[in-house]
């Protein structure tokens, strides 16, 4: 498997994404920064601590110093509390505006590192690595990190770009198999927003990228950063195009908050339930074709992917009508209007704010049965 690298274009905030395997020990070649006289300060998910090492040890007699922070990678941590957290921990070891923040583990410690990074003296340099397939191919790429409030996911954040990321595929062999289903949701999203000949692929070689064969695995994860890389090149803030990335993600984002972050749905997992229920919600308007909701859904549960909110167990006890109010607090809302990624058809979605609630209600109520 060749090492890949694709560029995020934005300017004289351009940095690239490496993709490939041994990339922990290449560190210090991958970021472009002067090293020697910066303090580097990791922070990193308990789960993965001999990533984190690696890293400490190949940047050791480089840097001038290294500090690390463990933390929990779950979605508890992604809030105030774990934000006064890694500021405490910055402020006390005498951060400075030369020193570097390198965020290791998934898309929980990616957000919170990047927004510390974002608002400790007003920015500091910041770099991914990724070692989830779902912050690989998606959380690391673009810039947008924050926290959760308890009124919604990500209410708090700031958009601020890395210096590099770096996805080291080697990370993903240690992975549960429930994660790396997690994060394929996020890969089958490129494809049904803008891109069905990948999605073809897929249905062709998902078995191939959940196995981790090397080829298809880094295959996939390049396409999805080089999918993504484009669209934030044309719309960094979301003002336009980027909202397409958020297909599935107005319910799935409502689904997380229903269960209460408490383990029994993973990000990607809501994603996948999320996406569905977009497909079936713009069949119900007559937007799509009636095979592309089943072809979509038919994929992801070859997957061994959540499909349906009935999937979820222990059950949410919400109603359809609860679960909907809980995506009006969602920050893409415009007033009393939820917006929404539909779809024409696999590869050809579009958003819209003109959608009549009990048409959601419905595909909620579908979704429960």
């Amino acid at each position: 498997m060749k090492n890949k690298k694709v560029n995020v274009d934005l300017g004289e905030r351009s940095y690239d994404i490496h993709i490939g395997k041994g990339f922990l020990e290449q560190a210090a070649d991958l970021i472009p920064l002067d090293l020697t006289s910066r303090k580097i300060f990791i922070l990193y998910d308990a789960n993965v601590y001999p990533y984190a090492q690696v890293l400490e040890d190949s940047l050791a007699g480089i840097c001038a110093e290294t500090k690390t922070l463990s933390m929990k990678g779950g979605e508890p941590s992604k809030s105030l509390d774990g934000y006064y957290k890694v500021l405490d921990w910055l402020l006390e070891n005498k951060v400075n505006r030369s020193s570097v923040l390198i965020a290791v583990g998934g898309g929980v410690i990616g957000d919170l590192g990047g927004f510390a990074a974002a608002s400790v003296l007003r920015g500091i340099n910041f770099v991914q690595v990724p070692t989830t397939f779902l912050a690989q191919v998606d959380s690391s790429v673009g810039g947008k990190t924050g926290i959760n409030a308890a009124q919604g996911k990500n209410l708090i954040g700031a958009f601020y770009q890395p210096v590099s990321v770096i996805c080291d595929i080697g990370t993903l062999g240690t992975l549960p198999e429930r994660e790396l289903q997690a994060g394929y949701a996020e890969v089958v999203k490129y494809g049904f927003i803008n891109d069905l000949p990948f999605f073809e692929w897929l249905e062709q070689n998902g078995d191939k990228v959940l196995a981790l064969d090397h080829d298809a695995i880094s295959y996939a994860v390049e396409t999805s950063c080089m999918a993504k890389a484009t669209i934030v090149a044309e719309d960094e803030k979301e003002s336009g195009r980027r909202a397409l990335l958020n297909f599935g993600h107005t319910f799935g984002h409502a689904l997380e908050a229903a269960a209460g972050y408490d383990g029994r749905l993973l990000h990607g997992e809501a994603v996948s339930i999320g996406m569905v229920q977009a497909f079936d919600l713009s069949f119900k308007m007559g937007l799509c074709p009636q095979e592309d909701p089943s072809r979509a859904e038919a994929h992801l549960k070859a997957c061994g992917m959540k499909t349906k909110i009935s999937d979820i167990s222990p059950p949410l006890k919400q109603t359809a009508e609860e679960i909907v109010e809980l995506m009006a607090g969602d920050k893409k809302a415009k007033g009393d209007k939820i917006g929404f990624i539909l779809s024409k058809g696999i590869g050809e979605a579009f958003q819209s704010y003109d959608v009549d609630r009990m048409d959601v209600i419905d595909v909620v109520e579908k979704s429960k049965s």
